[in-house]
C-alpha cells in the first residue's frame, strides 16, 4: 500500500501547525517551513478544514491553526480524510460484492484493520 503526497504533505502540515498549537499559521510560511507548494497545502489544508481538524480566520493576522489539541487528533484520522478509507485494495469492505465468497479478502480486510489500528495508535502530539 503506498500512500500519496496528499498523505505525507497533510501530515507535515499538521505536525507543523502541532508544534504551533494553539498559535495560527499562514499558508505561506507553512509552505516555505516545509518545502510545500503554497497552492497545493491550501487544497489540503482546506480539506481539513471543512473536517474540523483545521479553523481558520482571515485577515492580515489571520491564518489557520488546529482546532483541537494535538494529543486528540489521530494520526489515521488526518489520513483517512485526504486518502479516503484505508484499504489495501479496491475489494476491501463495502467496495466488494463478492467479499465473502473470496478467501483472500480476508487477509486485505485484516490488513486494514491493522493499519488503521497502528495509524489511530498515533496522535498529533506524538510527532513534535
Amino acid at each position: 500500500m503506498k500512500f500519496s503526497t496528499k498523505a505525507e504533505y497533510g501530515l507535515k502540515a499538521m505536525t507543523n501547525l502541532a508544534k504551533n498549537f494553539p498559535e495560527q499559521k499562514s499558508i505561506k510560511t507553512i509552505s516555505q517551513e516545509e518545502k510545500i507548494s503554497a497552492k497545493y497545502l491550501e487544497r489540503l489544508i482546506g480539506s481539513l478544514r471543512k473536517n474540523n481538524l483545521v479553523e481558520s480566520s482571515k485577515g492580515k493576522s489571520g491564518g489557520y491553526a488546529l482546532a483541537r489539541d494535538p494529543k486528540k487528533i489521530k494520526v489515521g484520522e488526518i489520513i483517512e480524510i485526504l486518502e479516503g478509507p484505508i484499504a489495501p485494495m479496491k475489494c476491501v469492505g463495502k467496495f466488494c460484492s463478492l467479499e465473502h465468497a473470496c478467501a483472500s479478502s480476508k487477509v486485505w480486510t485484516k490488513l486494514a484493520e491493522q493499519i488503521k489500528r497502528t495509524l489511530d495508535g498515533i496522535n498529533l502530539s506524538d510527532l513534535i
